[in-house]
Order: structure tokens, then C-alpha cells, then sequence
């Protein structure tokens, strides 16, 4: 059976969602609700989906943030649906955040404000604690200091550039940059060849990796010992990148003056030297309404036309709509798909008008224009398909 754009269509929101990017789900076609037994999409943006039970219904999921780690990734994408995020959504929140943690711990901010609260007395009785007492909190200033990034995305080269505004030297790596944040890195940057070159030479070192196996415990013992004594390490990418359990080594030893993380844990919560903020990161109303515009118009497009952007799972596929009957196949990147796909539809007699083919990784998606309706035999003979996951025909 076809999907009609004009059909109303019912997303399911499992967190609260900015008002602005609600708006732009249209009345006379979408239901926003937060119960469904039946939903054509989801939105959400921390609550846990591991455990949840996705219907058969659902077509996509849109995360209104970067991460996806409360996202069962892997077995949506079996099941052909994709999964959207916000990449770069909230960066400046974030690059505005990472700022304060450097100036909190250049200067002993934290330390200071305890001494102060701390205080009793009035007048000269004060003056003289507080004049007494300051020295213990000098700090440093970040001018002509140097900035180590790792990960180089977004969020990355938004510190970086506003580091570097700030007088700072700033070296950066990333083995996975893409040709977008490459363009978008400023000059000054340094290219460091691995993660060691940059602590070594660095005051202060800021993370932003995505959490993945090959980056879980990236940051350890023996990277602890490469930063120059009294670096601050700051971490608002995800806690498992640090090891806790080196860090607290390296706390205790002096090799690190100062821990800043978004992503407080017993490990390190009230440990000395650690600033945990309760993951504050994403936290202001223009990042929660710029994440939540940017995945419902994602979501809309997919589902009105079955174009993709910035889906985690699925290829960037988007093609101008040449016919009123489009085709969306989900399948196995795998060979002799596209030659399957097309016997099934000329077989019944479905002329293919325009095609795009798009893989990532082991899996592809393609999109038809079609001349004409496409008979139920001809979809369910493209779902018999070995390898193809999801099929989806729009009528608009």
C-alpha cells in the first residue's frame, strides 16, 4: 500500500521538544502525540530506547541532539529505519561551555568561590581575609598558552577557532576528519599525526570524540603521563573516553592539575581537582530549538519524500523529485541488488524514471522515480528480496 504525503501521519515524542521545531510539523498532516500504539516516526532526545519496543510502524527515529548512544542503532538499521541526529546542533553551546571550563580552571574558580563562601567577619575584618587569602588562588591566563584538540568535527573547530581568538596556540587531530571540517578548521590550527603528539605538547587538552569502541578509554595511563605536569584535561564528549581509574592516578600523582567534565560519575564526583557539570553541555534554549528544527525538517523529508540527511546509520541520499510515484529501498549493501531491484519492477511492467544509489558501510539505499502506480504484487515481490530491509512507496 502507498504512502500518501497528504495522509496525516502520528510522531511519536518521548521527551520534550522545543516548540520550534514542533511548528514545523504541519497540522493537516502530522498527529504529535506522546503515547502511539502505531507511530510513523519517533522523537527523542535522552531517553533510554534500548529496552523500547519499536513497532512495526515506525519508519524513522529523530534524535533532537548529536549523540545516539540511547539509540539501539545497529537493530533499527536491520529493520531499515533510520536513525536522524543534530550533528552540530548545539556546537556553539557546547564551544561557549568548553570556554568556561578552561577560564574555571586556569583561574581556580571553583577553589575561590568555596573560599569566599567560606567567609565571616565585616569591614576591615574582611578585607584583610579576603587579601590574606587570594594569593592561594592565582591563576593563569590562556593567552599564549596551548590548546589541544582532539576530534575535529563541529564542535572541535568551533573551540578551536575561538581559542585561537583568544591568543591561544592550538594543535589538533583527528584520523577521521571529514572534507567539511577540514575546510572549516582554521589555519592556524597545528596537524599533530596522534593523539600523543598533541598532549605532549599541550596546557590544556579538550576532547570531543564520539564514544565508539576504538575510542572507549582513549584518554589513559599511559596518555596521563605524556601531558606536561599541571595540564587540565576537559571533557565534554562522553565519560567513557576517559579512564576513570588512570585519572584518578594521575590526580593523585599531580601529573593533572585539573579535571573539567560534563559527565559526572562516583568516580570522579567531589574527587579534588574534578569540575563535574551535570552534563550542561547541550543546555540552552537556542541548542535544544537549533537540534530540534534541524531533525524535524530531516524527519519530514525522509517521510514526504524518503530523501536522508544526516541519518547515523543510513548514506546522505537525496534526489529532486521527478514523479508523483517515488520507491524507497532500504537494502544490504551487497552486489547485483540494483539489478534484483530492477527486474522486480520491470517484470511488472514499472518504468524507473530517475534512480539513486547511496551505500555506508554494509548498508545502501536507493530511491525510483517511477512512471506510474506500482502494483502491491510488484512491493511485495521487491520486500522478498534477500538483503532488502525496508520498502517504502510515496505518492504525493
Amino acid at each position: 500500500m502507498a504512502e500518501r504525503a497528504a495522509g496525516r501521519m502520528e510522531i511519536l515524542v518521548l521527551n520534550e521538544i522545543a516548540r520550534a521545531g514542533l511548528a514545523r510539523l504541519p497540522a493537516e498532516r502530522y498527529s504529535v502525540v506522546k503515547e502511539a500504539r502505531s507511530p510513523d516516526a519517533i522523537l527523542v532526545r535522552s531517553r533510554d530506547l534500548h529496552k523500547f519496543d519499536f513497532g512495526a510502524s515506525v519508519k524513522a527515529v529523530g534524535r533532537a541532539g548529536a549523540g545516539v548512544n540511547n539509540i539501539p542503532v545497529a537493530a533499527l538499521t536491520q529493520r531499515g529505519v533510520p536513525v536522524f541526529n543534530a550533528p552540530g546542533g548545539n556546537a556553539n553551546a557546547v564551544k561557549e561551555l568548553v570556554l568556561a571550563g578552561m577560564l574555571i580552571a586556569a583561574r581556580n574558580l571553583i577553589p575561590a568561590l568555596d573560599f569566599v563562601r567560606g567567609l565571616s567577619g565585616a569591614g576591615a575584618e574582611l578585607d584583610k581575609k579576603v587579601e590574606d587569602g587570594k594569593k592561594a588562588f592565582a591563576g593563569r591566563e590562556l593567552k599564549g598558552r596551548t590548546l589541544g584538540v582532539i576530534g575535529l568535527g563541529k564542535v572541535g573547530s568551533l573551540v578551536a577557532d575561538a581559542a585561537i581568538r583568544l591568543g591561544m596556540e592550538v594543535i589538533g587531530f583527528d584520523p577521521e576528519i571529514t572534507v567539511d571540517a577540514a575546510w572549516s578548521l582554521p589555519s592556524q590550527v597545528r596537524r599533530a599525526l596522534s593523539v600523543g603528539e598533541v598532549l605532549k605538547a599541550s596546557d590544556f587538552v579538550s576532547l570531543h570524540v564520539p564514544l565508539v569502541e576504538k575510542t572507549r578509554g582513549l584518554i589513559g595511563a599511559h596518555n596521563f603521563a605524556q601531558l606536561p605536569r599541571g595540564a587540565v584535561v576537559l571533557n565534554f564528549s562522553r565519560d567513557g573516553v576517559v579512564d576513570e581509574r588512570a585519572l584518578a592516578d594521575a590526580l593523585a600523582g599531580g601529573a593533572l592539575k585539573c579535571y573539567v567534565t560534563d559527565f559526572p560519575s562516583a568516580a570522579v564526583a567531589g574527587r579534588e581537582g574534578v569540575v563535574a557539570l551535570p552534563h550542561l553541555g547541550a543546555s540552552t534554549e537556542e541548542a535544544e530549538e537549533n537540534c530540534a528544527v534541524m531533525v524535524v525538517d530531516q524527519l519530514r523529508e525522509f517521510l514526504e519524500h524518503g530523501n536522508v540527511r544526516n541519518a547515523v546509520n543510513f548514506p546522505d541520499a537525496a534526489m529532486e523529485r521527478e514523479s508523483r510515484d517515488r520507491l524507497a529501498i532500504a537494502h544490504a549493501n551487497v552486489p547485483d541488488m540494483l539489478a534484483r531491484i530492477s527486474h522486480a519492477l520491470g517484470g511488472r511492467r514499472v518504468n524507473i524514471h530517475n534512480m539513486l544509489n547511496k551505500s555506508k558501510g554494509d548498508t545502501a539505499y536507493t530511491l525510483l522515480d517511477v512512471d506510474g502506480e506500482v502494483p502491491e504484487a510488484a512491493l511485495a515481490e521487491l520486500r522478498g528480496i534477500e538483503g532488502v530491509r525496508a520498502v517504502r512507496y510515496l505518492t504525493a
